[in-house]
């Protein structure tokens, strides 16, 4: 790993000692235990159930492919490995019962620019035989697609084959005659075996999106809606096609400039609908469409209080069975009673926790799952229906194995306006009645996502070394209704990130936070959130953490303006003077507690100059601020060493406050 520090050393006159004064210790086995990268990346199931394919990920930054049989005691079989210099791999899934379809993709920086790509490869589940997939462009290709394309249906009618999406891009030889016109999007059968395509779905410029009704059949296509200047509108059209006919129809627009209209997620060819999700009464709802000139819609489940968040599907054609969202928890409404009485009861017999199903095989006999809690990390399982038996397959994070974990309790606060802010509050191991602890407010990213209950490296870290730690879900968080969301946390940023300090200001009034040693850290919004807390009350935290935080809203619109979404950066982030006022970089001057930042130098979520810049800004009013560097890593920093030395330096870090 290539690690590259830079740090502010302060001038003598204001009376600071310089962080680079702090012993930068190597990463203890604590550290290393939590920031091992969670082992399983995903698990899917052979059609006949015999055999388990599990993406993993191995030391430092590396992934790998496995295949055992799906008895207790197999031994694994790596088929695939990628190195994550930049290649990761994400999932691979069952063509046929011996032939694999695996995602690989990362980001690579580019002179100024950091791109994404992504490819499909298929491979033996015995290893070899390893075929590209995906679209490849010639030498001619008159643009450039980094798009590797997605499967959307595994039951492609063929043994061995599947329809994924495909990118083309015109190509053109000069003095020749010879050339490919073609553009966009499209859907291909594609043997695994031979890499023989069949032509399902012309390509279209415009398309981002087909939806397949799990029997090879693709019955919806979304696209992008763009002004004359290029720049994507922030909208998207739908259009669905009836059962047996070639021709497209209407279905729904979505405005994501106010999450208005119908958003198309899966189809169910024996119901002949498309579920999706739209606003009803205020708050995301399970709704059905028929696929139909008469275009009937119902609610199939809508939450009074919270958002659904999710379409619960199972099986290789992708049946939906539920709907998920959480309150306090995440939970399920299943549709299907089978699949509940199923999770029913395997939640019973693993002791009362959360309980996911991950695959199933062709005749649902077999059942592949994932169980775990707040104080577990997760455990895949694989039950046998007909001889009721439940088999361990490999659990989230061995590391930790022995480790006693802390609870994560869903508490709530007042904000200074009387507002009610739900968060989860972790206290250390063993101190459920502790006062006086140091202590963490740990804003969410996004910040168009929330926490959850369950099982949170960083807390828990932060917590076994001997924090507390307070996760708010501020208004601008999702999941809670379009009036908390808001315009989002950055256009209100105001009174998300006045939540986030009312956060720290009750865990001292309840007598959890020692006042002297309350701190705040972030990751990516959470990071933004943390430096523009600053702005809010400079003096409330002692020590800031930001892990790729967002911190100039011009730069980063700047950047885009050569993107197709130029105009809808401009309106979630903002212009002029409120958008100066909201970045962390023009606060600079006011800041009071000193600052560890962490980023990697091919985010191509937030540009590592954005924390560069404001280094700068932060050593040139003097402040005491440092930030660490980790050269090839993306926004996630998906590197059990460099997530291992960060959680050591960040925790040393906070522990300073007050010292």
């Amino acid at each position: 790993m290539n690690y590259v520090a830079s740090t502010v050393r302060l001038g003598a006159l204001m009376g600071f000692c310089s962080l680079s004064a702090i012993a930068h210790a190597e990463p203890d086995a604590l550290a290393k235990a939590f920031g091992a990268r969670e082992t399983v990346i995903s698990a899917s199931l052979s059609p006949d159930g015999q055999k388990i394919a599990l993406v993993t990920a191995g030391a430092g930054r590396t992934t790998r492919t496995y295949v055992l049989n799906a008895q207790e005691g197999a031994e694994p079989k790596v088929v695939a490995g990628a190195s994550g210099k930049p290649e990761y791999l994400y999932r691979c899934n069952w063509a046929s019962n011996d032939r694999l379809a695996c995602t690989i993709g990362g980001e690579s920086r580019v002179g100024d620019d950091v791109y994404g790509f992504s490819s499909i490869f298929a491979v033996d589940a015995a290893g070899g035989n390893v075929r590209p997939l995906s679209k490849r462009h010639g030498e001619n290709a008159l643009d450039f697609d980094l798009r590797g394309g997605e499967i959307i249906d595994l039951t492609a009618g063929e043994e061995g084959s599947v329809l994924m999406t495909r990118s083309y891009v015109p190509e053109a030889k000069v003095g020749s005659l010879i050339d490919q016109k073609l553009q966009g999007l499209g859907v291909d059968r594609v043997d695994t075996r031979t890499g023989g395509t069949k032509r399902i779905e012309q390509p279209q410029p415009l398309a981002f999106d087909y939806i397949s009704d799990g029997r090879g059949a693709v019955r919806v296509i979304g696209l992008q809606e763009n002004k004359g200047s290029g720049y994507a509108k922030g909208t998207f059209r739908y259009l669905y096609r009836s059962k047996g006919k070639n021709d497209w129809s209407s279905l729904s627009v979505y405005d994501m400039r106010d999450r208005t209209g119908f958003v198309p997620f899966a189809v169910d060819a024996d119901k002949d609908i498309a579920y999706g999700l739209e606003q009803v009464d205020g708050r995301q709802a399970l709704v059905s469409i028929a696929l139909n000139p008469g275009l009937e819609k119902k609610v199939v489940y809508a939450h009074p209080n919270v958002d659904v968040t999710s379409l619960v599907q199972v099986g290789r054609d992708r049946h939906v069975v539920g709907a998920g969202f959480s309150e306090d928890h995440g939970e399920v409404v299943y549709f299907d009673e089978q699949v509940k009485a199923l999770v029913a009861s395997l939640g019973k017999a693993l002791g009362g926790k959360a309980v996911y199903i991950g695959d199933m095989s062709q005749d649902r006999q077999r059942v592949l799952v994932w169980a775990g809690s707040d104080t577990d990390p997760g455990q895949y399982y694989l039950f046998d229906r007909t001889a009721k038996k439940l088999s361990p397959v490999m659990p989230d994070r061995p590391e930790l194995a022995g480790q006693t974990l802390a609870q994560m309790k869903s508490i709530s606060y007042k904000a200074s306006d009387g507002t009610v802010i739900p968060a989860y509050l972790t206290l250390p191991p063993g101190k459920d009645s502790a006062k006086g602890l140091p202590a963490i407010v740990m804003p969410h990213g996004g910040p168009e996502s929330r926490d959850e209950w369950g099982f949170d490296w960083l807390s828990q870290y932060y917590a076994a070394r001997g924090f507390a730690v307070i996760q708010p879900q501020f208004r601008g968080s999702a999941g809670f209704g379009e009036q908390w969301l808001m315009q989002n946390g950055y256009r209100s940023w105001r009174t998300a990130i006045g939540d986030i300090v009312d956060a720290g200001r009750w865990l001292v009034a309840e007598g959890i936070a020692d006042p002297v040693k309350l701190t705040i850290a972030g990751w990516s919004y959470g990071g933004y959130a943390a430096l523009q807390a600053q702005a809010i009350d400079p003096q409330l935290f002692k020590a800031v953490v930001a892990i790729a935080p967002v911190t100039d809203f011009a730069d980063r619109i700047r950047r885009s303006q050569y993107n197709a979404d130029y105009l809808l950066q401009q309106q979630r982030m903002g212009t002029g003077s409120d958008a100066a006022d909201a970045s962390p970089i023009n606060h600079a001057a006011e800041f009071r507690a000193p600052v560890l930042m962490f980023h990697g130098t091919d985010d191509g979520n937030v540009d590592i100059s954005q924390a560069r810049a404001m280094q700068s800004k932060l050593e040139g009013a003097g402040k005491r601020s440092r930030l660490v560097v980790y050269d090839g890593l993306t926004h996630g920093l998906n590197d059990s060493d460099a997530r291992a030395d960060m959680l050591q330096q960040s925790a040393d870090f906070l522990l300073q406050a007050g010292k």
